[in-house]
């Protein structure tokens, strides 16, 4: 634990090389402030993956673990087992994966990439890894086939030949299938990529292999010929087998399913197309779309299903992707949301060559993740328990809450459960496998997510798991504008047609009070009620902020633009306002008169019914000014205790009175300065280029210009020649990331894309941000760029606490702490009413208290600590129903923090960070006790102060993607590490931190990532994931009855290694593949664990079901020698008996067969006698 004295660092004794301290008189000897968070307290690490699996490519099924894995397009592997059963895995190559292949009940899984490698992935371990990897140099590989308790893989490739790999050792074999040994000898082209290749259900020495041309050969392994070959004129798409091993369904490219008899290769005996329209003249059907894939699986009680994807008619109207499954008779077409990646019938038996009894079929589309169960009638589908419907709607914005309330979880869930819907198959979940983790660390964890459909989600994310609490429709509070055409179906990429789109969003966990801000520039307010209620008019309350004070209306003094009053002047391109603008929101109305006074929205003007859970309580909006849309938000905030809400965006930010529903305070940004501030700001107009009275002169801004321009020049600083177009597009995007870090425009994704190479690059992101910093110290210029630059100071972040607003203040009072795009710390002084009637009736006093720090960079965040270094929370009211009587509502506030003692020592430290620097100042004081700068040729995206088990720090993530984490009050470095570099827009818009250790991004369109910077959560980590594999007993393989075993039916085995080990089949060309081993050999695959408790889990697991076969294996011989003795008893009691049998069997048998003449004398002495 290390101690830092005030005097001490006053005297000029920083803890860090690159802070300073301001000296401060008056410090008293006792004033120790103990920081116990050390660098060994943080560790950074992944923790959990959540969402549905972006781009997915292929899919495969356990049916014996019950476990699913997803492939993706960028060599991700997403594993699924029953609900918070989750994990991810990535190739590093990051090339698709185009196939997996499960050995079943054997916890490994194998992967086919699309840069020909093939990996072996152990998952006997929390977190799988790779045990084997084969590299095809000369061969594209197509298709995999591992059959099942085999442990022989046949891999086809894009030449049409086979090849066969161990999988246990991961080496190839001898053993090869050439495409011209396949096809017939007379045949004059090459068949194609191999597309399918499956093994005789009845006869492991068969194996049919389709080829993309429409042949099918079956090949016999032990002869090394092909028994028979199936020639077809359409292309193959997929092959099926019946489990009886006589028949097989092949789908074509022309929407026909082919059924061949395996003896008979002439022609296939049945020809169907689906889809197709039957004419009656006896011609072949009209062609269809492509069949792409169909399943084959038969029933021990009645019809067999056929399920299959595509095979449409061209002119069907629907244009959706769809799933057929036919049963008998019957034919259901069942209509996906999204296209069809892939489909899996799940069945009852992992043997192929028994009745398959299927009771689901997995869809995997492009989106999401649908179960059917086929044993109900209409085919229903399964509710599904992962948080997949993250990208139900794209997400525009995040937050994360740790260490919640606990009382708020159960509250959320109990209004959420309404919202579900109904219909959902009543059996459980069939993807059910793995166990949940055993880790002992766990608190309430909540992320909400805004979408671009106005949409807000509640999810629990408590113990590394994600599950949905409630859904809030913002968008129920406006009219919908009537849309022409048909409703397209839901996109994950986010358009600037969404006028409903979450912009930022506020909220109050312990009051449960909820403000959000939309693109539109509108502000809705929520309260939390368990009641239905019915709101008969929507409170609304419109503001117009006009901003500058010389703005668009201002004429202009040089004459080179004359004023045009009648049409209003079009915002700039580099304005914030046109990106996201709905697309109602013209500058002119019908009259061809300026908009003026109008909302971007329409509110709902009839009876609203609001259903339990959020309800809407004020609705404020910003209006057009004069033909100008109103300038979208930039930062929110609400403060419960004293019942206000507080928005900004580039003209200035309004105080709204959310019990009053009054207006409080509405002023431009330079309006907030005082007259004798340092930092006092000019007005200008961000449309004119006319110079206002006072500022420079032209040569000044000539000398400006031309120092901006030199400092880009590629012959100063800089040894590579740049392009300056994209120097300047760079400086552009670079200004549009620290200034709107949370926007979610296209554009700006769409520049972020063309320019993140360079932004990666130290030294050209040096120029770009070193002409931001110079800005910084430069005097103000007349340029159209700076005018633009400096007018445009929005307001970044705001904060209300109890505080000193001003340095003769004695006691602590309400006040509202605001920060700039321009790094300037502004602060308003409340003046609240008491409590009670008088609140709602005497107006709030708001005035300003001027600036209190200036730092480099925009104000990101800020924070209080009391005297001895603890966090001061904001103040809050606690929730109580809305409904509920007055007595019972009771008023609270934290304690504020202790007045400052006698000889003036200040009893606050206000904690300030920017892009670039990070400051604790001292109040009332208003002294600079520390400051740090936190990076020099990158800038930060966001930053927050958490709360640690051991501390307090303040945590930091840069655009050059390093998360660095710094101790408080001293702003020592405790953390630099290199984690993630800005690829994404979307990175930058929804990373944030939380408390303990916590953070979080998201991480693609349809996917969060979760991190830990805490040593602590990194520790028990293994402890809280789940475990995949499970130890669990094969099923019994199908009984072969006696018949079929007295006369040679049933299936028929074969040594596999007889054919295609290395004495028989010899060794493979070593130029063909090149086998990488992983970091763990195939003997630890078994051994593997994960934790002290799995060991001892899985141990005790292993031993009862030894000692369990043990005892059953003993009551068995038991009883098998029970039954030989009484076999052999009755054996010799019967022995006596069927020998005098036997004897007067073979006497009346010798005398039917003697001569009539011998018959005739034996007769005679009988009948005299």
């Amino acid at each position: 634990m290390k101690k830092f004295n005030i005097r001490k660092v006053l005297d000029g004794l920083t803890a860090s090389s690159s802070g300073t301290a301001s000296p401060q008189p008056g410090t008293n000897q006792n004033d120790v402030i103990q920081e116990t968070l050390q660098s060994e307290h943080f560790q950074l690490c992944k923790t959990v993956r959540h969402g549905f699996p972006y781009q997915p490519s292929s899919m495969a099924f356990d049916p014996v673990q019950k476990i699913l894995a997803i492939g993706t397009q960028s060599g991700a592997v997403r594993l699924f087992g029953r609900a918070g059963v989750e994990c991810y895995c990535q190739h590093d190559s990051g090339a698709a994966v185009i196939q997996l292949q499960f050995l079943v009940n054997e916890g490994a899984l194998v992967s086919a990439l699309a840069d020909d490698s093939v990996h072996l992935w152990n998952l006997r371990q929390k977190q799988p890894a790779i045990l084997h990897t084969l590299k095809f140099n000369r061969e594209r590989i197509t298709f995999c086939h591992l059959p099942f308790q085999s442990k022989w893989l046949y891999i086809g490739t894009e030449k049409g030949n086979i090849h066969i790999v161990n999988v246990e050792s991961f080496t190839l074999s001898g053993y090869v299938i050439m495409w011209n040994k396949a096809i017939e000898l007379s045949s004059k082209s090459h068949p194609g990529p191999v597309v399918h290749i499956s093994d005789n259900p009845m006869d492991e020495g068969k194996i049919l292999i389709g080829f993309e041309c429409g042949t099918v050969v079956l090949w016999d392994l032990k002869c090394k010929k092909a028994d028979y070959r199936y020639n077809h004129d359409e292309a193959i798409h997929s092959v099926a087998w019946h489990h009886e091993g006589k028949q097989f369904t092949c789908s074509h490219s022309d929407g026909t399913l082919t059924t061949w008899n395996v003896r008979v290769p002439a022609k296939p005996t049945i020809t169907i197309t689906p889809h197709g329209k039957q004419p009656k003249d006896g011609k072949k059907p009209e062609p269809c779309k492509p069949i792409l894939k169909v399943e084959y699986k038969t029933t021990r009680a009645g019809d067999a299903f056929v399920v299959m994807s595509g095979g449409l008619s061209y002119d069907t109207g629907c244009r959706r992707s769809c799933l057929t499954v036919m049963h008998g008779k019957s034919t259901a077409v069942l209509e996906m949301d999204y296209p069809i990646v892939d489909f899996l019938t799940l069945c009852e038996t992992p043997y192929p060559n028994d009745f398959q009894e299927p009771y689901a079929v997995v869809v995997l589309l492009e989106k999401d993740l649908v179960v059917i169960d086929l044993e109900q009638i209409g085919y229903p589908i399964f509710e599904n328990p992962y948080p997949l419907s993250i990208h139900e709607s794209p997400v525009t914005c995040v937050e994360y809450f740790a260490d919640c309330p606990p009382e708020l979880i159960p509250a959320l869930y109990s209004v959420g459960s309404r919202q579900k819907r109904q219909g959902y198959s009543k059996k459980e979940w069939p993807i059910s496998g793995g166990n949940w983790g055993q880790g002992t660390l766990s608190y309430p964890e909540i992320i909400v997510t805004g979408h671009a459909d106005g949409s807000i989600k509640f999810w629990d994310a408590s113990a590394i798991m994600l599950q949905v609490l409630y859904k809030l429709k913002t968008a129920k509070v406006f009219e919908k504008a009537p849309k022409g055409g048909k409703e397209e179906k839901p996109s994950t990429e986010i358009v600037d047609e969404d006028p409903f789109a979450i912009q930022t969003l506020s909220w109050c966990p312990e009051s449960r009070m909820l403000c959000v801000a939309g693109v539109s520039a509108h502000v809705i307010i929520y309260r939390f009620s368990k009641q239905e209620m019915t709101t008969e008019v929507v409170q609304l309350l419109e503001v117009r902020m006009q901003g500058e004070l010389n703005d668009v209306d201002s004429p202009d003094p040089a004459g080179d633009h004359p004023p045009t009053p009648s049409t209003p002047v079009p915002p700039s391109s580099s304005s914030p306002t046109q990106e996201g603008e709905p697309p109602e929101a013209q500058p002119f109305t019908s009259d061809d008169r300026p908009r003026d006074n109008v909302p971007g929205l329409k509110v709902w003007s009839a009876p609203l019914k609001q259903s339990p859970g959020y309800q809407v309580e004020l609705v404020i909006q910003l209006v057009w000014v004069s033909g100008e849309p109103p300038q979208q938000i930039t930062s929110l905030a609400v403060s419960s205790s004293d019942g206000l809400v507080v928005f900004g965006n580039s003209s200035g930010l309004a105080v709204v009175d959310y019990l009053q529903k009054s207006l409080l305070l509405n002023m431009s940004t330079s309006e907030l300065y005082s007259p004798s501030d340092p930092y006092q700001r000019q007005p200008r107009s961000p449309r004119k280029t006319r110079q206002p009275s006072g500022a420079l002169s032209d040569n000044s801004d000539g000398n400006n210009i031309s120092e901006e321009k030199s400092s880009k020049s590629p012959t100063s600083g800089s040894t590579t020649p740049t392009n300056s177009d994209d120097e300047h597009k760079q400086k552009r995007f670079i200004e549009m990331v620290k200034s709107k870090s949370r926007r979610f425009s296209k554009t700006v994704a769409n520049d972020f894309a063309k320019m993140s190479k360079k932004i990666s690059s130290p030294t050209e992101q040096k120029t770009g941000l070193d002409a931001k910093d110079s800005s910084f110290s430069r005097s103000r210029s007349s340029s159209v760029t700076s005018i633009e630059r400096e007018s445009r100071e929005a307001i970044s972040s705001f904060h209300f606490s109890e505080s000193f607003p001003r340095k003769s203040d004695s006691s602590p009072s309400p006040s509202l702490w605001l920060g700039t795009t321009q790094g300037t710390v502004l602060v308003l002084s409340l003046s609240l009413p008491p409590t009670g009637d008088q609140r709602l009736q005497q107006p709030v006093g708001v005035s300003s208290c001027g600036t209190l720090v200036r730092l480099k960079g925009g104000i990101l965040t800020m924070a209080f600590l009391d005297s001895l270094g603890a966090v001061l929370p904001p103040s809050y009211e606690p929730w109580s129903e809305p409904s509920a009587p007055d007595e019972e509502k009771t008023r609270r506030r934290r304690p504020a923090s202790p007045p400052p003692t006698q000889d003036g020592q200040d009893s606050q430290y206000a904690v300030v960070c920017s892009e670039k620097q990070a400051k604790v100042v001292g109040l009332p004081s208003q002294s600079c006790f520390f400051k740090h700068n936190i990076t020099e040729s990158s800038f930060v995206l966001r930053a927050d102060v958490v709360q640690m088990a051991a501390g307090l720090c303040l945590a930091c993530f840069c655009a050059n993607g390093h998360i660095m984490t710094l101790s408080l009050p001293s702003l020592r470095p405790l953390l630099d590490v290199n984690y993630l570099p800005l690829t994404d827009m979307r990175i930058a818009r929804t990373f944030c931190f939380s408390n303990l250790g916590q953070a979080m991004y998201l991480t693609s369109p349809t996917e969060i990532q979760r991190i830990t910077y805490s040593q602590e959560t990194c520790d028990n980590l293994q402890e809280m994931m789940g475990e995949l594999f499970t130890p669990l007993e094969t099923p019994e393989a199908p009984n072969r009855g006696f018949f079929k075993g007295l006369f040679g039916g049933g299936a028929q085995s074969l040594d596999r290694e007889d054919l295609f080990g290395e004495t028989a089949a010899g060794k493979a060309s070593r130029s063909l593949a090149q086998h990488i081993p992983g970091p763990q050999g195939m003997e630890g695959m078994k051994g593997a664990a994960s934790g002290v408790v799995g060991d001892l889990a899985r141990a005790r697991i292993a031993l009862d079901e030894r000692g369990q076969k043990l005892g059953e294996l003993e009551d068995r011989t038991a009883a098998m020698m029970a039954s030989a003795d009484s076999f052999s008893k009755h054996a010799h009691d019967v022995r006596p008996m069927l020998y005098q049998v036997i004897c007067e069997v073979q006497t009346w048998v010798q005398l039917v067969f003697v001569s009539p003449k011998y018959f005739h004398c034996l007769i005679e002495p009988a009948s005299s006698a």
